[in-house]
């Protein structure tokens, strides 16, 4: 018996990929587990195996005493100086009992304890695999889907991929490869929980490593990534080699490399724009493809964390800058890092409006607006639909004077900037890409 219990912990030590010794030691705790069903609480009681013969030893620790009171804790000082003569009072001493009998409700309570330290014993090493791999990519197998989560089956792990990181319109089913970025891993008391994404700025940024050679070998360095999933993406790149065109190599012969990218996230647009030191230079590239006539940075104010960009662009070039819906300008204020604001030439060179025009256009834009909102909008500075329209829904979100008017207001500054852009532009006001 003792054989073919080696032979058992070394099989499935080699199966689970678990150290014999945590076998070991799971076992001497579910046998001690199991001899307490059958003698009761005995906290003093200490089994070994034999990692070489597999022999099970029983030990028993007792406290010398002049009188002995309880014969399975405690034993006299005669008995104690025959065992060991140096044995003084409140020693305590160990010394070998006989092998236990066991039962069946006690035998079926070790099995209980060795399955569930090895269970433990496979999380953990499940955890310490995937451990220090946030942030990088692994592929795996699409193996079930559960409320349009993704569970991903990657070696003796499962990975999630939830729906809020999947790239919009994207359709997986049982069975399909897919690469995904490492967002989270995490312990849980189902096991590790490992949590995937595509939609994150850093999967981009790792598909750049991978298809672009110059990348893995330090000559161009990805410096910043910012997209919007399956839309649109900026990637800033530099070069640590003056003879190296960071753009070039990323792009590729003819596009290939790009191309390659973009297919795997389904088509996403990619714009590669050249890093740069200065901020100013940095802001203007990642307008592109707008052209930028000045650019001015402003230090962030104390309740700001983040520096202000004013860009002034050429009349024809304010709906390029801005971009379908926005993103163009959201996707350059992402990857700089900075809040964008962007002005016509016509409009920085018109004068400003006086405060009593601005706050009676406030109110002809949304009728049901309090003074009090008014006050507010104005502090902000966004006294005009267009800067009201350029702020985004989530800014007036934040003018806690707005309350649920902040919803109507964007759509009526929306409206007239449209109607307005249509009536001086000769091409109907469409946006460009």
């Amino acid at each position: 018996m003792n054989r073919e219990l080696l032979i058992v912990i070394e099989q499935i030590g080699r199966e689970k990929g678990i150290d014999k010794e945590t076998l070991f030691e799971a076992l001497e705790s579910a046998l001690l587990s199991a001899s307490r069903k059958t003698l009761g609480a005995a906290e003093n009681v200490r089994m070994e195996i034999d990692r070489h013969t597999g022999a099970l030893k029983v030990f028993g620790r007792k406290k010398v005493v002049e009188e002995v009171t309880d014969n399975k804790l405690e034993i006299s000082l005669a008995d104690a100086k025959a065992l060991n003569p140096e044995a003084e009072l409140e020693d305590e001493l160990e010394q070998e009992l006989p092998p236990q009998e066991f039962g069946r409700i006690a035998a079926q309570t070790a099995k209980q304890v060795i399955l569930q330290r090895v269970r433990d014993a496979e999380r953990d090493r499940i955890f310490k695999e995937f451990e220090g791999k946030d942030g990088q990519i692994l592929r795996g197998v699409v193996h079930r889907i559960e409320k349009r989560n993704v569970i991903v089956e990657i070696g003796k792990a499962e990975a999630i991929l939830p729906e809020r990181e999947q790239i919009p319109g994207e359709r997986f089913n049982p069975g399909d490869r897919i690469r995904a970025f490492v967002l989270e891993v995490r312990r849980s008391a189902k096991g590790p929980q490992i949590t995937l994404s595509r939609t994150h700025p850093g999967y981009l940024a790792r598909l750049f490593e991978t298809e672009i050679p110059e990348i893995q070998e330090g000559i161009v360095v990805v410096k910043a990534a910012a997209r919007e999933a399956g839309e649109r993406a900026k990637v800033a790149v530099a070069s640590t080699k003056r003879d190296v065109d960071p753009i070039g190599a990323c792009v590729g012969l003819r596009g290939t490399r790009i191309q390659v990218i973009s297919r795997e996230l389904r088509g996403e647009k990619i714009d590669i724009i050249e890093w740069s030191h200065d901020p100013a230079t940095f802001v203007a590239r990642a307008l592109s493809p707008a052209k930028v006539s000045s650019v001015t940075i402003g230090e962030p104010g104390e309740s700001e964390a983040e520096a202000t960009a004013l860009i002034v662009v050429p009349d024809n070039q304010l709906s390029l800058a801005i971009g379908k819906k926005g993103q163009n300008a959201r996707l350059a204020a992402k990857l700089t890092g900075m809040r964008i604001d962007i002005k016509s030439e016509s409009e920085l060179a018109a004068p400003a409006p006086a405060e009593d025009d601005r706050r009676t256009a406030l109110s002809r834009l949304a009728g049901d607006l309090t003074p009090a909102m008014i006050d507010a909008l104005v502090a902000a500075g966004l006294d005009s639909p267009e800067a009201i329209k350029r702020a985004g829904r989530e800014r007036l979100a934040e003018i806690t004077e707005l309350g649920d008017r902040a919803d109507k207001l964007y759509t009526a500054a929306e409206e007239w900037t449209t109607a307005h852009a249509s009536e001086g532009r000769p091409d109907g006001g469409a946006d460009p890409e």
